[in-house]
């Protein structure tokens, strides 16, 4: 190793921060090219049809179109990210079996060319489609239902996964419990709206390969899909990354990627396209939609015995990464506590609606979202503090969880509620354990203040036996000193600053002031795979990927090979699946452990929520960068805060109703808490770069059920669904009497 210089641990500045706030930086719709053309997509018009027909000529002959592309000149009509069930293109002549149908409104129908973006708008429109209406199913109870339309052949029921757990014996732990609570819980779509619209440009490069410039989360898996649906060898196919304006998972699944390369290697010519904030919203897939009822039972001194889960997940029309999601929600349906009895069953079930996919917490909100209204219920049925609730039955290290393994070493959870209570100012220890005094009531009779908690777990890294890997190039340069680190690793950095981290984690490594590193990535020519920007991984698998890298650097450096470059592929240990009958598995080799602490006020008026304040304590492991992580932090907990309590995204019959930012609400700086804390712990990962663990999702996991516990705190009313707008609100409000005028 080179000479320490304790770049780790520095509130760097972020290496893209002077482009990005003089709008000097790229994004996909600011590149150009000579001779480009400009693409429209024709999108679905209905949610569930065959289509029996298509018409082109009107469109062909509108003035400025050069070409319009439908499922028959698709090479290879498929994709899919964990199965390809997903035309590119629907509509008759493909070479794909049932790529005729259209199954949701995301659906792609035609691709209009032209010589301007405005002339492709109109000639879209001129496309012909006739279509024989299928039977539409919504709801994901009536889709499961025997006798209901089945949308894909390799899903009976149109169930596309169902998980087991079966650990201990529940008969035993139900008449163990003193106490018994039971609750169905419902969450709601959530739309990524992410600032940069889907956008694009393909064109040929200079070795002739299909090249796709696009925002996304993994280059290598882009590439592999664009290659498979265009029938190239991969090796003929390049995706770059300009700066990537937002992803959440919203960016991991195709959108403009094939569409992109199939109409630049029909054309020869570079082809451009941007769509629109409604195109975007339609186009892309959401949060999963779930029913999760749950029955728990504990005893009287607080220990939880049996808990029972039953969820059914909103997959919509596709597979995405519903398999995986679920597996998450699996997981953590039960929270991050010791329970020796436990069945779980968990579904996603094909519907016509949007599809379901990743977004940050990736199944794991929805699961705490139960578990931890479950632990507050308990808490207030036993008449004790959710924080001593909570610290009687936290898994520790070598706890057995529900799947029959224990967490992986280095354990946080209790020291994580301890600390972040002690540092929320709402909690003391005390002779008794944790206490709390009740929250300071507004002057104002119509506005009632209260305070909640919660916690949770969540997954770093690729699980249930995901292959993972990351790989990293350092080249030292220089004569007696070294003068330049030069970084290749295609991690993507989708606002995040991974990018920042990753050249600390460089320059540490290789003992050199930060300036002299220079990073290369989000390109396929140029660097290994890196596995995608999700699962809150990249700064553990990269971190550990360039740090095997400038090791071996330096061993060549110190040998006298001028300039030093080695290339070094991480891989962490192995994860296992479900036991299909049983739920056992080695699920995952790292978590993040997360408490967070929050005040609200509510009108009981008009039902609005106003947080105030949030807590949110996490072990980092190693903070490479506070302030990156600060960051993180603060945006996760606004967009936690955002499916909580206001992003309410309407669909009837697969249809969206409010496909635009001026209907389905975000938080703006007028709905943020006006504090949030960040309490950064660092207990070091066995296993992690320098300690570290990731931390990007950690923050979203448990702010809902922490605000509808300080919602019951404030009101006396449990609401089991979010989100919790003003309407759900004032109307459970109502119900019990609180706020009639």
């Amino acid at each position: 190793m080179g000479n320490n210089t304790f770049v780790v641990g520095q509130r760097a500045r972020r290496i893209d921060a002077l482009g990005k706030v003089t709008g000097e930086t790229p994004y996909p719709g600011d590149v150009d090219m000579d001779g480009q053309l400009w693409m429209k997509i024709r999108f679905a018009d209905r949610v569930h049809a065959r289509i029996t027909a298509i018409d082109t000529s009107r469109a062909k002959a509108y003035p400025g179109v050069v070409a319009v592309f439908t499922a028959k000149d698709v090479p290879v009509n498929e994709y899919g990210l964990i199965m390809p069930d997903q035309p590119v293109l629907c509509g008759p002549g493909s070479n794909k079996a049932g790529a005729d149908i259209v199954r949701c409104i995301s659906d792609q129908v035609a691709l209009v060319v032209a010589d301007n973006e405005a002339a492709a708008a109109e000639a879209a429109k001129l496309v012909d489609i006739e279509y024989e209406e299928l039977p539409v199913v919504a709801d994901v109870l009536v889709a499961m239902a025997d006798g209901a339309p089945q949308l894909h052949d390799h899903a009976e029921n149109n169930i596309l996964v169902h998980y087991r757990i079966r650990h201990g014996d529940m008969d035993a732990g139900w008449d163990q419990a003193d106490i018994l609570i039971e609750g169905e819980y419902r969450t709601g779509f959530q739309e990524h709206a992410y600032l940069q619209p889907e956008a694009g440009l393909g064109y040929i490069d200079e070795q002739g390969r299909v090249t796709v410039l696009v925002a996304g989360q993994w280059v290598h898996e882009d590439r592999e899909q664009v290659a498979h649906a265009l029938g190239l060898p991969e090796k003929q196919v390049r995706i770059i990354y300009p700066a990537v304006g937002g992803a959440f998972g919203g960016r991991e699944d195709m959108s403009v990627q094939v569409v992109l390369g199939l109409a630049a290697m029909k054309l020869q010519r570079p082809v451009k396209i941007i769509w629109s904030r409604e195109e975007s919203i339609i186009g892309h897939h959401k949060r999963h939609p779930m029913i999760l009822r749950v029955k728990w039972g504990a005893t009287r001194d607080g220990l939880i015995v049996a808990a029972e889960s039953e969820v059914f997940a909103d997959a919509g029309a596709y597979a995405y990464t519903s398999t995986k999601v679920l597996g998450n929600t699996t997981l953590m349906v039960t929270g991050p506590y010791f329970v020796p009895n436990v069945q779980v069953d968990t579904y996603a079930i094909y519907t016509n609606n949007v599809p379901g996919g990743a977004f940050r917490g990736f199944g794991g909100p929805q699961g705490a979202f139960a578990a931890e209204s479950q632990m507050n219920k308990l808490a207030v049925a036993l008449d004790m503090d959710p924080v001593e609730l909570r610290a009687r039955n936290v898994l520790k290290d070598g706890s057995i969880m529900p799947v029959g393994t224990p967490l992986p070493p280095g354990v946080t959870l209790d020291r994580v509620l301890a600390d972040g209570a002690a540092q929320s100012d709402y909690w003391q220890h005390g002779a008794h354990g944790w206490t709390r005094s009740p929250a300071a009531q507004p002057s104002n009779p119509a506005r009632r203040r209260g305070i909640g908690m919660a916690m949770g777990f969540k997954n770093v890294g690729f699980s249930f036996g995901a292959p993972e890997e990351n790989w990293a190039t350092v080249e030292l340069h220089g004569a007696a000193e070294i003068e330049r680190v030069i970084v290749h690793q295609a991690g993507a950095d989708v606002g995040q600053g991974a990018h920042t981290a990753f050249s600390q984690m460089a320059a540490e490594a290789a003992g050199v002031p930060l300036e002299k590193v220079e990073f290369i990535g989000h390109d396929t020519a140029h660097t290994g795979n890196s596995g995608s920007a999700s699962a809150s991984r990249l700064t553990f698998m990269a971190g550990n990927a360039i740090k095997g890298a400038a090791e071996r650097a330096l061993e060549k450096w110190n040998a006298e090979e001028r300039p030093a470059i080695a290339t070094y592929q991480y891989r962490p240990p192995k994860t296992t699946p479900f036991d299909p009958e049983t739920g056992q598995a080695d699920p995952n080799f790292c978590y993040g452990y997360m408490a967070q602490f929050v005040e609200v006020e509510v009108d009981i008026e008009t039902g609005h929520v106003d947080v105030v304040r949030v807590v949110s304590a996490h072990d980092v492991g190693k903070a490479i960068n506070p302030l990156l992580i600060e960051g993180q932090v603060e945006g996760a907990v606004v967009q936690a805060l955002g499916y909580a309590v206001m992003e309410n995204l309407i669909t009837e019959g697969g249809r969206i109703l409010n496909p635009y930012l001026s209907t389905y609400l975000i938080p703006t700086i007028w709905d943020i808490p006006r504090e949030v804390k960040s309490v950064i712990l660092e207990y070091a990962d066995p296993r992690g770069p320098w300690g570290a663990r990731g931390m990007a999702e950690m923050p979203f996991i448990s702010l809902a059920p922490a605000i509808a516990a300080a919602l019951h705190d404030a009101t006396g009313v449990w609401i089991d669904r979010i989100p919790l707008t003003p309407e759900t609100v004032v109307m459970a409000l109502r119900e019990h009497g609180i706020g009639v005028i």
